[in-house]
């Protein structure tokens, strides 16, 4: 029932001890796919009357919900405040500790790897405004108001059809209306979704790949992501395409390796996603799709840093945790 959602968080609120241990808890109940965020979807099989009945009553919740978790994150960092100010004692006849030299995050590292690896393949580095408006994010990739797919998308608006993008590929649309083919691009960047987990930061960093020619084939994607991976993870890895979605290219594809997990066997994980650019996103910038053909490629800079360097939590990039970083 959804009026137990309440007793139940307090419950497991008194058990916590931990920001990592409330985030887990507020994607449990409020991320993508929690237990009120499923309740909610469930609402649009029930007829006006009951929708007029439940609609107010899960939104009454969801804000006692957030209440609770926020006031519960107070006191933690208050009672971490408390701690360290106890705990914290500075000797000053103590020499000091000299300076250390500091180091290059570990995904700017992932990210200069990356660049360094298609500058070398001829691709040059472009990048773009992190504020988008929804016709660059959106529509000009195929993905027009009531398109499906932009509800494989939490997105950040700002008003007056402004956005933080998604994801780089507005830089696909930027960079072709004002260039004629043959292009051969990159372009890194941070992006932007409502979404917080083990896996997932509202700000993540992707880096979009674009090629466009005559004559280019979905052979060329291959040859250029297989190569790719074998000199950021190793000659000896074996990789595979499986057939995908996305709007804007046609056929598309996500492209996995073999890894060995936790328990030490060989098993495929998806690194990036692929495909041939869609004729209607030639169509928003004017190009011949019987003339030119195009290949794009999108991947995530913190998923393969966590794949590259075994970090089960991304959170870990972005807590300032010196005993973390100096490991890099």
């Amino acid at each position: 029932m959804i009026k137990d959602f309440v007793p139940k968080i307090k419950i497991e609120l008194d058990k916590i001890n931990s920001e990592n241990e409330l985030m887990n808890l507020k994607s449990k109940y409020l991320g993508k796919k929690g237990e009120l965020t499923e309740f909610t979807n469930s609402l649009k099989s029930l007829t006006i009357e009951e929708k007029k009945v439940q609609g107010p009553l899960i939104n009454t919740i969801k804000k006692e919900i957030e209440s609770l978790l926020l006031n519960k994150s107070k006191e933690i960092k208050r009672l971490l405040i408390d701690k360290k100010l106890s705990d914290e004692k500075i000797d000053i006849s103590l020499p000091s500790r000299g300076n250390r030299r500091g180091t290059i995050h570990p995904i700017s590292k992932v990210l200069i790897d990356i660049t360094k690896i298609f500058s070398e393949f001829g691709f040059e580095v472009f990048d773009g405004p992190e504020i988008e408006s929804d016709y660059y994010n959106f529509e000009s990739l195929n993905i027009p108001t009531d398109h499906p797919a932009r509800d494989m998308q939490d997105t950040f608006y700002l008003g007056n059809n402004n956005l933080l993008r998604t994801h780089t590929s507005p830089m696909q649309i930027r960079i072709m209306e004002t260039n004629k083919p043959p292009l051969k691009i990159i372009s890194p960047g941070k992006v932007y979704r409502c979404d917080s987990d083990v896996t997932h930061t509202p700000m993540f960093n992707q880096i979009e790949g674009l090629l466009v020619d005559r004559d280019v084939s979905f052979a060329h994607l291959k040859g250029i992501l297989n190569e790719f991976i074998y000199r950021f993870f190793g000659s000896q890895i074996k990789t595979r395409f499986r057939p995908s979605y996305f709007p804007f290219t046609e056929p598309s594809a996500e492209l996995d390796i073999e890894w060995i997990n936790k328990s030490g066997e060989k098993s495929w994980m998806e690194v990036l996603g692929c495909g041939m650019v869609n004729p209607k996103v030639f169509e928003s910038v004017k190009y011949d799709s019987n003339e030119f053909t195009g290949l794009a490629f999108g991947m995530g800079i913190e998923r393969l840093a966590m794949i590259k360097y075994g970090i089960t939590d991304i959170r870990y990039f972005y807590q300032n945790d010196l005993k973390f970083l100096n490991q890099f």
